[in-house]
């Protein structure tokens, strides 16, 4: 194999909903999902031990199995029917814990970099398939871009791409546990359901301000109750000039929409919340 370097993007949510649940516990969904530039930088080469080597330069995440990286590249080689000798290294700048798939797209940054790094033995819908079985965002990481996202997430439809824009996200100190709040959602009713066909039709036409009149996640009203300061950031991102601005996934991040980068930055810059992690960004066409 030859050494391998690439992006892992993070990715936001225009819209998210929760349509239903399945026999097997799993929620189906329906959102909008966008790839942003803020990304993680993922590099395989090969080992002189056999095995799997993980790296990370952050030092609270786990290098072994349980790190989602280290088991797609187990994965990769066993459908690959060999025993690997690689080393992966994690360059990480998306937050962990903050909806915005950092995990995921680390694992479809592993899976795609050792394809190519074997001479691209597996389709983009064979490593679909083997990203399926390491979580449901993956194979929206793989393809990148803006999708609709039904089923569990896996179920991916061509969207319209944002238009050229800068984005203001936030990741407040605290993360969220995506299985809690979905306990918390499956007690109530679900609130402040998107109007995703509206959203596609915005996208479509380019409105931005009606883009971000429409952002929409039902997960947020379930997480206000015990973190209240995710919507303390969305107000003050609001009232900086953002068209829009939401939580996304489950959490914790918010994002906020501006025209322009220096609104962005000014934006964030305003921002008094001691912890808070913040970048500008911009969708990723």
């Amino acid at each position: 194999m030859r050494t391998q370097s690439g992006k892992a993007y993070a990715k936001i949510n225009l819209t998210l909903d929760i349509t239903g649940r399945r026999a097997d516990g799993y929620h189906k969904i329906q959102t909008i999902m966008h790839t942003i530039s803020l990304c993680d930088i993922v590099t395989v080469k090969p080992s002189r031990r056999s095995g799997i080597l993980l790296r990370c330069n952050l030092p609270y995440v786990p290098c072994d199995q349980r790190n989602i990286a280290y088991q797609a590249a187990l994965l990769f080689f066993e459908a690959l029917g060999r025993r690997g000798a690689v080393s992966v290294d994690l360059r990480k700048r998306i937050p962990v814990g903050a909806g915005m798939a950092g995990g995921s797209a680390d694992a479809a940054a592993v899976l795609r970099l050792l394809n190519q790094a074997y001479g691209r033995p597996f389709s983009l819908e064979k490593l679909k398939e083997l990203g399926l079985r390491l979580g449901a965002d993956v194979p929206f990481c793989l393809e990148g871009g803006c999708k609709l996202a039904q089923g569990i997430g896996e179920i991916l439809s061509p969207a319209p791409l944002l238009p050229d824009c800068a984005l203001a996200v936030v990741k407040p100190r605290f993360s969220i546990s995506t299985k809690k709040l979905y306990e918390k959602i499956d007690q109530s009713p679900i609130q402040g359901k998107p109007d995703t066909p509206a959203m596609l039709q915005a996208m479509a036409q380019g409105e931005l301000p009606q883009i971000g009149a429409l952002l929409a996640n039902v997960m947020e009203a379930a997480a206000l109750p015990e973190r209240p300061q995710i919507e303390e950031i969305r107000q003050a991102l609001l009232a900086s000039g953002a068209l829009g601005a939401r939580m996304t996934g489950s959490g914790s991040a918010v994002y906020g929409i501006f025209t322009q980068e220096n609104q962005a930055r000014t934006a964030l810059k305003k921002l008094d919340f001691p912890g808070a992690q913040t970048w500008v960004a911009r969708p990723v066409h």
